[in-house]
């Protein structure tokens, strides 16, 4: 394997930002080279019917992505199966070296690395997720019409996410740890007025129970953590919602980050603290977090790299 490979566009991150840019990197002839990870595709992999993809009524999470990076490499990317372990955005080319040894340099470069949903740990969370266990309301919330759902947690996501869900939910359930919520005071409001959401206070979910053929939950155990007792409560829907981390590990003290880590980019641009360096996807993106704003996101990067690449020439 060749040790050094230079591109004039280098991508790390292959969700729908991290493709889409390739697909636009490489009609601009830019020459990309995606990196792509150890999860290709993102946390679409992990999710099953995606609904609203625009073009699609319905389509399988890895299908989706298998297509977009297919489309990625047919149009010129080069897709390497990688992952890197250190970046060096100190100085052009920038440098980001693989764990296969490899040193990848670009001109410019993509940040395409995603976020991932924080999870509780538990097995049985585990077990199900994609059936019956998400942790995206809009993404999964359509397929809860008439059926009761429980929420975990207690901050602004859990609480827009109870609320969001009372669209299709005959009724919500917020499990909280504690006897407040940290979400902001208008939204509270919201969560107390609506008469399909109840909350279990000083309350925490100790397993996920549900079938395995056919897959799927069917209810709750949680535990009360100041007595001790514990309650089976049926639903058919488990959202997690206890926040979400920004793959950005690498990037702590070389990029100006906010909101817990997520790169920061100038008002209606993907650039970055760095000249040359954007950011796309939900790496960036703490708000909407769905794959067709990540993959207009990564338009946009790939536009603006091949602006920059242009005038810095």
């Amino acid at each position: 394997m060749e040790k050094n490979i230079h591109s004039r566009l280098l991508i790390i991150g292959s969700g729908p930002a991290g493709y889409t840019a390739g697909v636009y990197g490489a009609r601009a002839m830019l020459n990309p080279t995606l990196i792509q990870g150890i999860q290709p595709g993102g946390q679409l992999t992990i999710t099953t019917e995606v609904e609203n993809w625009p073009g699609m009524k319905e389509v399988q999470g890895p299908d989706l992505m298998i297509q977009m990076s297919e489309h990625a490499a047919a149009a010129g990317t080069n897709l390497i199966s990688d992952h890197i372990n250190k970046l060096d955005l100190s100085k052009r080319p920038f440098e980001a070296l693989g764990d296969s040894g490899t040193l990848y340099t670009g001109d410019a470069l993509i940040l395409a690395t995603g976020a991932q949903a924080k999870w509780l740990g538990l097995e049985s969370e585990n077990n199900f997720k994609g059936f019956g266990v998400s942790a995206c309301a809009t993404c999964d919330g359509f397929f809860y019409k008439g059926e009761e759902i429980i929420v975990v947690g207690g901050g602004n996501t859990a609480v827009e996410e109870a609320l969001f869900l009372t669209k299709f939910a005959s009724k919500v359930t917020l499990i909280h740890r504690r006897d407040t919520l940290k979400a902001e005071k208008i939204l509270q409001q919201r969560l107390h007025k609506n008469e399909k959401i109840s909350v279990r206070w000083f309350h925490e979910l100790e397993e996920v129970i549900g079938t395995e053929s056919p897959k799927g939950v069917s209810g709750v155990r949680i535990k009360n953590i100041k007595t001790g007792v514990k309650t089976t409560m049926s639903c058919k829907g488990v959202f997690i919602a206890i926040g979400h981390a920004p793959a950005s590990e690498l990037l702590s003290g070389q990029l100006d980050l906010h909101m817990g880590g997520y790169v920061a980019t100038k008002a209606d641009s993907t650039e970055t603290s760095i000249p040359g360096v954007f950011a796309a996807g939900d790496l960036t993106d703490h708000i909407y977090r769905q794959a067709v704003t990540s993959a207009g996101m990564g338009c946009m990067a790939a536009l603006e790299a091949e602006k920059f690449l242009s005038h810095s020439e």
